[in-house]
């Protein structure tokens, strides 16, 4: 048994050392391809970075009062006009501070009123008595002087009472003037200080029924701008505090998408410039604005700068917080040769690279081209390839020159 199962193995051995025939027929390799033609197209040169959508404005909305809640007159998602009345505070206190500063005004007031036309004080009554008596007795000096001027020219009296009666008028008329002079200086000063003081009190009074009103109106808390109440801190009957927001507000009439973009591909950007977002929720939906802000300065970090691109959103399409991709057009090359992004192999650098274009034949041709414009779906080639030539979009990976391949289905 064991000789028989010896000469099968050898016999199995000399069958496996036989040769193949000489010539052996090997299949012709044929690959599966996508294509798309080579057109003439407009190309837009882009540069495209991270961005997320804020509001155009957002104001944390609090109390310049520290008072309790009596009411809310709005709620988380409504949406509000500039100056609409968001909630309400409990007056009481500032009630009773506004009829309290209401009477000063009214006391100060009156008080003016009577300095202004009152009747004059002590010492203004005891002046005037003093230039009424200093002119009685100045009437008095002159009817001697004038009746010794005459006894003096008849002779009946000698020059020396005349002398005497001269002197005495002289001095009557002195004090009189004095004491006028005095009643002026004092009537004016005096009244004219009491004026003042009775007008600052007034002014005083008035300022505090002011500040009451304004605290009062601050009772009142209002949105500062149109918007939409996305947050909501505080209720009725908590106690609302400057350093307590009770809402959020956002205008978002007009979404902002701030990106970060490398350093390296921000020298083009330029305020005005056309700009898209897409959000990665809805990749279809692409949102055109224009650029507001280029800032000018670059994160020291993350070596980015910041661009702002401003997106009308009447409609509230667009959301604030969405993450998604800032698209900016740097530069528009118009009837440029283009291919699909897909059909070019790029070389390090990204300005050359290879294209595989399918001949009448079926037979693929390895093309080495100058890139320009690389955008989001297409490539505009500088040179390498023709208008009209079809190109491959798939399947051209471990293609050869001269390859036959088969169209999946008719170019694009």
């Amino acid at each position: 048994m064991r000789d028989v199962m010896r000469i099968l193995i050898l016999a199995a051995l000399a069958l496996l050392g036989c040769g193949a025939p000489d010539q052996a027929t090997e299949p012709q390799v044929v690959v599966d391809v996508k294509t798309a033609i080579a057109a003439i197209q407009d190309v837009e040169e882009i540069a495209s970075a991270p961005a997320t959508v804020f509001a155009k404005s957002e104001a944390k909305v609090a109390s310049q009062l520290t008072a309790p809640i009596a009411s809310l007159e709005v709620q988380k998602g409504d949406r509000v006009r500039q100056g609409q009345i968001l909630a309400r505070l409990r007056t009481a206190d500032l009630d009773a501070q506004l009829a309290d500063a209401r009477a000063q005004v009214g006391d100060a007031s009156a008080n003016l009123e009577k300095v202004s036309s009152g009747t004059l004080p002590t010492e203004v009554e005891r002046a005037q008595g003093e230039v009424e008596r200093t002119a009685s007795a100045l009437v008095a000096a002159k009817q001697i002087f004038e009746r010794r001027q005459i006894l003096v020219a008849e002779g009946a009296l000698p020059e020396r009472d005349l002398l005497i009666a001269k002197t005495q008028y002289d001095q009557a008329l002195s004090a009189n003037r004095v004491a006028q002079s005095s009643r002026d200086l004092l009537t004016g000063t005096s009244r004219l200080q009491d004026v003042r003081i009775a007008e600052s009190r007034l002014a005083s009074a008035q300022a505090k029924l002011d500040l009451a009103s304004a605290q009062l109106a601050f009772a009142e808390i209002v949105s500062p701008s149109p918007g939409v109440v996305t947050d909501q801190f505080l209720y009725p009957g908590d106690m609302a505090r400057p350093d307590a927001p009770l809402f959020t507000v956002m205008d978002l009439s007009v979404a902002v998408a701030r990106g970060q973009f490398p350093e390296e591909r921000a020298g083009g950007l330029r305020v005005g410039q056309a700009c898209r977002f897409t959000g990665v929720d809805a990749s279809s939906v692409v949102h055109q604005g224009k650029l507001t802000v280029v800032n000018q300065a670059v994160d020291l970090l993350r070596r980015t700068i910041e661009v702002w691109c401003e997106i009308p959103n009447s409609g509230g399409a667009v959301k604030a917080g969405v993450f998604g991709e800032l698209t900016v057009v740097l530069e528009v090359h118009y009837d440029a040769l283009t291919v699909p992004l897909a059909a070019v192999e790029f070389d390090p650098g990204r300005k050359n690279g290879i294209v595989w274009t399918v001949g009448p034949d079926n037979l693929v041709h390895e093309n080495n081209t100058k890139v320009g414009v690389v955008s989001d779906a297409k490539v505009e080639i500088l040179e390498g390839v023709r208008s009209g030539d079809t190109v491959v979009v798939e399947g051209g990976y471990g293609l050869s020159d001269g390859l036959t391949v088969r169209l999946a289905e008719p170019p694009q």
